[in-house]
Protein backbone atom coordinates (compact mmCIF):
# COMPACT_ATOMS: atom_id res chain seq x y z
CA UNK A 1 0.00 0.00 0.00
CA UNK A 2 2.81 2.39 0.97
CA UNK A 3 4.66 1.45 -2.22
CA UNK A 4 1.57 2.22 -4.33
CA UNK A 5 0.98 5.59 -2.66
CA UNK A 6 4.67 6.42 -3.06
CA UNK A 7 4.60 5.67 -6.79
CA UNK A 8 1.45 7.75 -7.29
CA UNK A 9 2.92 10.70 -5.39
CA UNK A 10 6.51 10.65 -6.67
CA UNK A 11 5.74 9.60 -10.26
CA UNK A 12 2.39 11.14 -11.36
CA UNK A 13 3.02 9.81 -14.88
CA UNK A 14 2.49 6.23 -13.63
CA UNK A 15 -1.18 6.66 -12.60
CA UNK A 16 -1.73 8.64 -15.81
CA UNK A 17 -0.42 5.66 -17.77
CA UNK A 18 -2.66 3.25 -15.82
CA UNK A 19 -5.70 5.51 -16.29
CA UNK A 20 -5.03 5.70 -20.02
CA UNK A 21 -5.51 1.93 -20.22
CA UNK A 22 -9.26 2.05 -19.66
CA UNK A 23 -12.29 1.03 -21.66
CA UNK A 24 -15.35 3.01 -20.57
CA UNK A 25 -15.43 2.82 -16.77
CA UNK A 26 -13.32 -0.37 -16.70
CA UNK A 27 -9.65 -0.01 -15.88
CA UNK A 28 -7.96 -2.82 -17.80
CA UNK A 29 -4.90 -3.40 -15.51
CA UNK A 30 -7.13 -3.57 -12.42
CA UNK A 31 -9.61 -5.84 -14.23
CA UNK A 32 -6.76 -8.19 -15.23
CA UNK A 33 -5.45 -8.19 -11.65
CA UNK A 34 -8.88 -9.03 -10.23
CA UNK A 35 -9.57 -11.77 -12.79
CA UNK A 36 -6.18 -13.41 -12.14
CA UNK A 37 -6.72 -13.02 -8.40
CA UNK A 38 -10.06 -14.85 -8.49
CA UNK A 39 -9.13 -17.58 -10.97
CA UNK A 40 -7.36 -19.96 -8.52
CA UNK A 41 -10.16 -19.84 -5.88
CA UNK A 42 -12.76 -20.52 -8.58
CA UNK A 43 -10.63 -23.29 -10.09
CA UNK A 44 -10.67 -24.96 -6.64
CA UNK A 45 -14.46 -25.12 -6.57
CA UNK A 46 -16.02 -28.53 -7.08
CA UNK A 47 -18.94 -27.34 -9.19
CA UNK A 48 -20.71 -30.69 -8.84
CA UNK A 49 -21.38 -29.71 -5.20
CA UNK A 50 -23.10 -26.39 -6.01
CA UNK A 51 -26.61 -27.93 -6.14
CA UNK A 52 -26.06 -28.97 -2.51
CA UNK A 53 -25.14 -25.38 -1.66
CA UNK A 54 -28.32 -24.03 -3.22
CA UNK A 55 -30.40 -26.59 -1.35
CA UNK A 56 -29.11 -25.23 1.97
CA UNK A 57 -31.91 -22.68 2.39
CA UNK A 58 -30.72 -21.77 5.89
CA UNK A 59 -27.34 -20.50 4.67
CA UNK A 60 -28.86 -18.80 1.63
CA UNK A 61 -31.47 -17.03 3.80
CA UNK A 62 -28.81 -15.81 6.24
CA UNK A 63 -26.66 -14.51 3.39
CA UNK A 64 -29.55 -12.74 1.66
CA UNK A 65 -30.62 -11.10 4.94
CA UNK A 66 -27.07 -9.90 5.64
CA UNK A 67 -26.33 -8.70 2.12
CA UNK A 68 -29.60 -7.18 1.02
CA UNK A 69 -31.19 -5.91 4.25
CA UNK A 70 -28.67 -5.46 7.05
CA UNK A 71 -25.68 -4.36 4.91
CA UNK A 72 -27.37 -1.56 2.90
CA UNK A 73 -29.23 -0.24 5.97
CA UNK A 74 -26.09 -0.26 8.14
CA UNK A 75 -24.04 1.60 5.51
CA UNK A 76 -26.85 4.14 5.05
CA UNK A 77 -26.96 4.80 8.81
CA UNK A 78 -23.16 5.12 9.02
CA UNK A 79 -23.06 7.43 5.99
CA UNK A 80 -25.70 9.88 7.28
CA UNK A 81 -24.15 9.76 10.79
CA UNK A 82 -20.48 10.31 9.94
CA UNK A 83 -20.71 12.21 6.63
CA UNK A 84 -23.73 14.48 7.07
CA UNK A 85 -21.48 17.53 6.42
CA UNK A 86 -20.03 15.88 3.29
CA UNK A 87 -23.08 14.98 1.15
CA UNK A 88 -21.04 13.85 -1.88
CA UNK A 89 -18.95 11.47 0.22
CA UNK A 90 -22.13 10.32 1.93
CA UNK A 91 -23.72 9.29 -1.38
CA UNK A 92 -20.48 7.59 -2.47
CA UNK A 93 -20.47 5.55 0.73
CA UNK A 94 -24.11 4.53 0.25
CA UNK A 95 -23.28 3.34 -3.29
CA UNK A 96 -20.54 1.12 -1.83
CA UNK A 97 -22.96 -0.33 0.70
CA UNK A 98 -25.44 -1.25 -2.02
CA UNK A 99 -22.84 -3.00 -4.18
CA UNK A 100 -22.56 -6.46 -2.68
CA UNK A 101 -19.24 -8.22 -3.13
CA UNK A 102 -18.91 -10.60 -6.08
CA UNK A 103 -15.15 -10.50 -6.60
CA UNK A 104 -12.49 -10.13 -3.93
CA UNK A 105 -14.62 -11.94 -1.35
CA UNK A 106 -13.47 -15.15 -3.04
CA UNK A 107 -9.88 -14.23 -2.18
CA UNK A 108 -10.65 -13.42 1.48
CA UNK A 109 -12.71 -16.61 1.74
CA UNK A 110 -9.86 -18.62 0.25
CA UNK A 111 -7.23 -17.06 2.53
CA UNK A 112 -9.43 -17.73 5.58
CA UNK A 113 -9.94 -21.39 4.50
CA UNK A 114 -13.68 -20.95 4.04
CA UNK A 115 -15.72 -23.29 1.86
CA UNK A 116 -14.87 -22.80 -1.83
CA UNK A 117 -18.26 -24.18 -2.88
CA UNK A 118 -20.28 -22.00 -0.50
CA UNK A 119 -18.16 -18.95 -1.35
CA UNK A 120 -18.80 -19.44 -5.07
CA UNK A 121 -22.49 -20.21 -4.53
CA UNK A 122 -23.14 -17.13 -2.37
CA UNK A 123 -21.22 -14.90 -4.80
CA UNK A 124 -23.29 -16.26 -7.70
CA UNK A 125 -26.48 -15.53 -5.75
CA UNK A 126 -25.32 -11.98 -4.99
CA UNK A 127 -24.49 -11.39 -8.65
CA UNK A 128 -28.02 -12.33 -9.73
CA UNK A 129 -29.60 -10.07 -7.10
CA UNK A 130 -27.18 -7.28 -8.00
CA UNK A 131 -28.14 -7.18 -11.66
CA UNK A 132 -31.84 -6.87 -10.91
CA UNK A 133 -31.92 -5.08 -7.53
CA UNK A 134 -29.08 -2.52 -7.59
CA UNK A 135 -30.91 0.18 -9.58
CA UNK A 136 -33.99 -0.11 -7.37
CA UNK A 137 -31.91 -0.03 -4.19
CA UNK A 138 -29.99 3.03 -5.42
CA UNK A 139 -33.29 4.83 -6.08
CA UNK A 140 -34.57 3.96 -2.57
CA UNK A 141 -31.40 4.80 -0.61
CA UNK A 142 -30.16 7.81 -2.60
CA UNK A 143 -33.32 9.43 -4.00
CA UNK A 144 -36.20 8.50 -1.66
CA UNK A 145 -34.76 8.12 1.87
CA UNK A 146 -32.29 11.07 2.27
CA UNK A 147 -35.01 13.80 2.32
CA UNK A 148 -36.55 12.11 5.38
CA UNK A 149 -33.26 12.76 7.22
CA UNK A 150 -32.80 16.36 6.07
CA UNK A 151 -30.69 15.72 2.96
CA UNK A 152 -31.35 16.36 -0.70
CA UNK A 153 -32.18 13.27 -2.69
CA UNK A 154 -30.06 12.67 -5.78
CA UNK A 155 -31.43 11.39 -9.06
CA UNK A 156 -29.63 8.17 -9.89
CA UNK A 157 -30.14 6.69 -13.33
CA UNK A 158 -28.31 3.38 -13.58
CA UNK A 159 -29.00 0.91 -16.35
CA UNK A 160 -29.15 -2.81 -15.77
CA UNK A 161 -26.60 -3.04 -18.62
CA UNK A 162 -23.96 -1.17 -16.57
CA UNK A 163 -24.42 -3.54 -13.64
CA UNK A 164 -24.51 -6.64 -15.86
CA UNK A 165 -21.25 -5.53 -17.53
CA UNK A 166 -19.53 -5.27 -14.13
CA UNK A 167 -20.80 -8.72 -13.11
CA UNK A 168 -19.77 -10.27 -16.44
CA UNK A 169 -16.21 -8.88 -16.32
CA UNK A 170 -15.32 -9.36 -12.66
CA UNK A 171 -17.21 -12.56 -11.97
CA UNK A 172 -18.23 -14.12 -15.29
CA UNK A 173 -14.74 -14.38 -16.83
CA UNK A 174 -12.99 -16.04 -13.84
CA UNK A 175 -16.05 -18.26 -13.25
CA UNK A 176 -15.89 -19.56 -16.85
CA UNK A 177 -12.12 -20.07 -16.60
CA UNK A 178 -12.54 -21.97 -13.33
CA UNK A 179 -15.28 -24.23 -14.70
CA UNK A 180 -13.39 -24.97 -17.94
CA UNK A 181 -10.17 -25.72 -16.03
CA UNK A 182 -11.88 -28.31 -13.86
CA UNK A 183 -13.90 -29.89 -16.69
CA UNK A 184 -11.03 -30.17 -19.18
CA UNK A 185 -8.08 -30.93 -16.88
CA UNK A 186 -9.87 -33.43 -14.62
CA UNK A 187 -11.08 -35.27 -17.72
CA UNK A 188 -7.55 -35.52 -19.17
CA UNK A 189 -5.38 -35.86 -16.05
CA UNK A 190 -7.70 -37.03 -13.27
CA UNK A 191 -9.01 -35.54 -10.01
CA UNK A 192 -5.90 -36.42 -7.98
CA UNK A 193 -3.51 -34.63 -10.36
CA UNK A 194 -5.86 -31.63 -10.53
CA UNK A 195 -6.18 -31.17 -6.75
CA UNK A 196 -2.65 -32.15 -5.71
CA UNK A 197 -0.57 -30.80 -8.61
CA UNK A 198 -2.45 -28.18 -10.62
CA UNK A 199 -4.21 -26.28 -7.80
CA UNK A 200 -1.04 -25.88 -5.67
CA UNK A 201 0.82 -24.71 -8.80
CA UNK A 202 -1.66 -21.92 -9.62
CA UNK A 203 -2.50 -20.87 -6.04
CA UNK A 204 0.37 -18.32 -5.75
CA UNK A 205 -1.24 -16.37 -8.62
CA UNK A 206 -3.89 -15.15 -6.17
CA UNK A 207 -1.43 -13.44 -3.83
CA UNK A 208 0.75 -12.09 -6.65
CA UNK A 209 -2.30 -10.63 -8.41
CA UNK A 210 -3.58 -9.23 -5.09
CA UNK A 211 -0.26 -7.44 -4.49
CA UNK A 212 -0.26 -6.11 -8.06
CA UNK A 213 -3.85 -4.84 -7.71
CA UNK A 214 -3.14 -3.17 -4.36
CA UNK A 215 -0.10 -1.33 -5.76
CA UNK A 216 -2.04 -0.16 -8.84
CA UNK A 217 -5.13 0.94 -6.86
CA UNK A 218 -3.14 2.89 -4.28
CA UNK A 219 -0.93 4.50 -6.94
CA UNK A 220 -3.98 5.88 -8.78
CA UNK A 221 -4.91 8.04 -5.78
CA UNK A 222 -1.45 8.35 -4.19
CA UNK A 223 -1.22 12.11 -4.75
CA UNK A 224 -4.72 12.77 -3.37
CA UNK A 225 -4.12 10.56 -0.33
CA UNK A 226 -1.04 12.61 0.53
CA UNK A 227 -2.73 15.96 -0.23
CA UNK A 228 -6.03 15.45 1.62
CA UNK A 229 -5.38 12.74 4.22
CA UNK A 230 -8.15 14.04 6.51
CA UNK A 231 -10.77 13.46 3.79
CA UNK A 232 -9.48 9.92 3.43
CA UNK A 233 -9.75 9.46 7.21
CA UNK A 234 -13.29 10.88 7.31
CA UNK A 235 -14.40 8.30 4.73
CA UNK A 236 -12.31 5.48 6.22
CA UNK A 237 -13.81 5.57 9.73
CA UNK A 238 -17.39 4.54 8.83
CA UNK A 239 -16.02 2.02 6.33
CA UNK A 240 -13.88 0.34 9.00
CA UNK A 241 -16.87 0.17 11.34
CA UNK A 242 -18.98 -1.28 8.52
CA UNK A 243 -16.51 -4.01 7.47
CA UNK A 244 -15.89 -5.07 11.08
CA UNK A 245 -19.57 -5.01 12.08
CA UNK A 246 -20.75 -6.97 9.03
CA UNK A 247 -18.06 -9.61 9.53
CA UNK A 248 -18.85 -10.05 13.23
CA UNK A 249 -22.62 -10.14 12.64
CA UNK A 250 -22.23 -12.63 9.81
CA UNK A 251 -19.79 -14.84 11.70
CA UNK A 252 -21.70 -15.12 14.97
CA UNK A 253 -25.13 -15.26 13.35
CA UNK A 254 -24.06 -18.21 11.19
CA UNK A 255 -22.24 -19.91 14.07
CA UNK A 256 -25.39 -19.57 16.21
CA UNK A 257 -27.24 -21.53 13.50
CA UNK A 258 -24.86 -24.44 14.16
CA UNK A 259 -22.87 -24.27 10.92
CA UNK A 260 -19.25 -25.42 10.54
CA UNK A 261 -16.31 -23.00 10.40
CA UNK A 262 -15.82 -23.15 6.62
CA UNK A 263 -19.46 -22.21 5.94
CA UNK A 264 -19.43 -19.59 8.70
CA UNK A 265 -16.35 -17.92 7.21
CA UNK A 266 -17.90 -17.92 3.72
CA UNK A 267 -21.06 -16.19 4.96
CA UNK A 268 -19.11 -13.67 7.08
CA UNK A 269 -16.74 -12.60 4.30
CA UNK A 270 -19.53 -12.46 1.72
CA UNK A 271 -21.38 -10.08 4.06
CA UNK A 272 -18.34 -7.93 4.87
CA UNK A 273 -17.04 -7.32 1.33
CA UNK A 274 -18.35 -4.93 -1.30
CA UNK A 275 -18.21 -4.69 -5.08
CA UNK A 276 -16.13 -1.52 -5.28
CA UNK A 277 -15.70 -1.94 -9.06
CA UNK A 278 -19.45 -1.47 -9.54
CA UNK A 279 -19.70 1.35 -6.99
CA UNK A 280 -16.88 3.29 -8.69
CA UNK A 281 -18.31 2.66 -12.17
CA UNK A 282 -21.75 3.92 -11.10
CA UNK A 283 -20.32 6.96 -9.27
CA UNK A 284 -18.29 7.96 -12.34
CA UNK A 285 -21.17 7.34 -14.77
CA UNK A 286 -23.74 9.28 -12.71
CA UNK A 287 -21.73 11.99 -10.91
CA UNK A 288 -18.52 12.33 -12.96
CA UNK A 289 -14.89 11.25 -12.69
CA UNK A 290 -13.83 14.11 -10.37
CA UNK A 291 -16.87 14.02 -8.10
CA UNK A 292 -16.78 13.46 -4.35
CA UNK A 293 -18.92 10.35 -4.90
CA UNK A 294 -16.26 8.84 -7.16
CA UNK A 295 -13.51 9.76 -4.68
CA UNK A 296 -15.38 8.01 -1.85
CA UNK A 297 -15.83 5.00 -4.16
CA UNK A 298 -12.08 4.82 -4.74
CA UNK A 299 -11.29 5.12 -1.02
CA UNK A 300 -13.61 2.12 -0.45
CA UNK A 301 -11.22 -0.59 -1.71
CA UNK A 302 -8.22 1.21 -0.21
CA UNK A 303 -9.83 0.67 3.19
CA UNK A 304 -11.41 -2.69 2.38
CA UNK A 305 -8.17 -4.42 1.36
CA UNK A 306 -6.23 -3.96 4.64
CA UNK A 307 -9.42 -4.31 6.73
CA UNK A 308 -10.39 -7.65 5.18
CA UNK A 309 -6.82 -8.96 5.34
CA UNK A 310 -6.88 -8.24 9.09
CA UNK A 311 -10.29 -9.91 9.34
CA UNK A 312 -8.75 -13.06 7.82
CA UNK A 313 -6.48 -13.14 10.88
CA UNK A 314 -9.49 -12.48 13.14
CA UNK A 315 -11.31 -15.37 11.44
CA UNK A 316 -8.48 -17.79 12.28
CA UNK A 317 -8.47 -16.55 15.89
CA UNK A 318 -12.24 -17.09 16.14
CA UNK A 319 -11.84 -20.58 14.65
CA UNK A 320 -9.40 -21.51 17.43
CA UNK A 321 -11.72 -20.06 20.05
CA UNK A 322 -15.09 -21.38 18.90
CA UNK A 323 -14.39 -24.31 16.57
CA UNK A 324 -11.61 -26.06 18.49
CA UNK A 325 -13.30 -29.46 18.45
CA UNK A 326 -13.95 -29.27 14.72
CA UNK A 327 -10.28 -28.53 13.95
CA UNK A 328 -8.66 -31.08 16.28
Amino acid sequence: MAFGVGIGYVAPSFPELINSMSSGTTNIPIAIGLILMMYPPLAKVNYALLPTVFRNTKILSISLLLNWIIGPVLMFVLAITFLRDYPEYMVGLILIGLARCIAMVLVWNDLAEGSSEYGAGLVALNSIFQVFAYSFYAWIFITVLPPYFGFEGAIVDISIGTIAESVAIYLGIPFVLGILSRLILVKHYGEEWYTQKFIPAISPITLLALLFTIVVMFSLKGELIVQIPMDVLIIAVPLLIYFSAMFIIGFFFTRAMGESYDKTASVAFTAAGNNFELAIAVAIAVFGLNSGQAFAGVIGPLVEVPALILLVRVSFWLRKKYFRKATM
